[in-house]
């Protein structure tokens, strides 16, 4: 394996594995900030050894134990009590028998039993703020970067950059223990967990930058969480919204590629394609969250579901119900206002309507300091004035849109609109 593709793999590898390697060795520590130091060691060693030795034959268990073989020599450095000394050099020695597992389980209420989603209940400590929670537990748990957290915040870099770096330094100063939550405890960090697993799920779902139009990893690891959170809180509403809405969405992840990795937008998808028992486990979800939530006002990811659920209950794209999904997100624009839902509204609308009842809704948009570089919001501007022949305008359009993409498949599907607007004129 030449040393450019070993780079390719172990890039790839790592941003499937550091999220758990984090996740482990923050237990094992109990301090973030370290364990991502020491992760980041980890991949610093495997770049220098892996191109000179060859890459292990399980390389996901290479860097946990050199992970794990970092905070050993961490917690010794730091002369814990000679208890946890010997626990963990068993440890090391029995190579990779879990018996700080079994200590922890012992001293702490912790029936979460998923490291990854324990380490996010942790990360989403009241004492940030709800936007820092989130940012924090997506760029150390969750696998992204701060360019993708910054896109899907719709809010610039630094900002976000910024933004976790405060978040570290806060839960050090205020020596917040990296300790499992009571159950009594976890309802108050529950919404800042639900939203970073909705927004590693939408990453996976449609990629902010790269060569994918998907990234399936992503996809399936929120999909992993919500169904052991639904298995942890049985009885709130929005947990089993949320896993409505991604086992919904995630139905349709092989009619959404082409074979060439080219886009293919809702409505020109093959629905035999789309995972039928998916989409039963999906609505099954939805009814629980309905069911629970009787007598109370819908949850936010409750009615996004609900409107994943017209688009999956529609055998053909002409048989979806647009006026009942135009219903539904002005409900959600509601109980959750957002400039992004207010546009997702107006595509509804111009398939409920027509597109010049939703051209002004979208233009109403065009000012708001979210959206100004928000490329999505040109696309459907586009696509309406290419509906009502103002082709110019919509091959402006779709270039602005074509500027904005971060993803080269959306690039490509914009030039490629924009392009078509400029032949069809001609």
């Amino acid at each position: 394996m030449t040393d450019e593709r070993l780079h390719r793999t172990l890039d790839a590898l790592w941003r499937m594995e550091s999220p758990r390697l984090v996740a482990r060795i923050a237990r094992m520590t109990g301090d973030v900030g370290v364990a991502e130091e020491l992760t980041q060691d980890v991949l610093l060693s495997a770049l220098e050894r892996w191109p000179a030795d060859g890459m292990p034959d399980n390389p996901a268990a290479w860097l946990m134990t050199a992970s794990k073989r970092r905070a050993i020599d961490h917690l010794r450095q730091r002369a814990l009590h000679a208890r946890k000394q010997v626990e963990f050099g068993l440890e090391l020695e029995a190579q990779g028998k879990d018996m700080q597992d079994d200590h922890a389980a012992r001293d702490a209420d912790d029936d979460i039993g998923d490291d990854l989603l324990r380490l996010m209940f942790v990360a989403c400590h009241p004492v940030l703020p709800s936007e820092s929670r989130v940012a924090l537990t997506l760029r150390l748990l969750g696998g992204l970067s701060t360019t993708e957290i910054a896109r899907a915040f719709l809010q610039p870099e630094p900002t976000v950059a910024q933004r976790i770096v405060r978040a570290k330094r806060t839960l050090a100063e205020k020596q917040v223990p990296f300790e499992v939550p009571r159950r009594a405890e976890l309802g108050e960090r529950l919404g800042a967990v639900l939203e970073a697993i909705y927004l590693v799920f939408n990453e996976g779902y449609a990629a902010s930058a790269g060569e994918d139009w998907m990234r399936p990893g992503l996809c399936d690891e929120a999909l992993r969480l919500g169904r052991v959170l639904a298995g942890l809180l049985p009885d709130e509403s929005e947990v089993f919204g949320l896993l409505a809405l991604m086992e919904l969405q995630a139905s349709r992840a092989k009619a959404r590629v082409a074979v060439d990795g080219s886009p293919i937008l809702l409505m020109d998808q093959d629905r035999h394609r789309w995972d039928r028992l998916q989409i039963q486990r999906g609505l099954a979800a939805l009814e629980r969250a309905q069911r629970l939530a009787a007598g109370g006002a819908p949850g936010s990811y409750a009615l996004q579901a609900a409107i994943a659920a017209c688009h999956a209950r529609a055998r053909r794209a002409q048989d979806t119900d647009w006026p009942r999904i135009a219903a539904l997100y002005a409900v959600l624009a509601r109980v959750a206002p957002s400039p992004v839902i207010e546009l997702n509204r107006a595509v509804a609308v111009a398939r409920a309507e027509g597109p010049a009842a939703a051209l002004p809704l979208v233009d109403a948009l065009r000012n708001a300091p979210q959206l100004r570089d928000y490329g999505l919001l040109h696309a459907v501007r586009a696509d309406l004035l290419l509906q009502l022949g103002r082709r110019d305008e919509a091959r402006i359009a779709f270039e602005r849109a074509a500027d904005l993409a971060g993803n080269a498949r959306d690039r490509a599907l914009m030039r490629d609109r924009a392009a078509a607007c400029t032949a069809a004129h001609d």
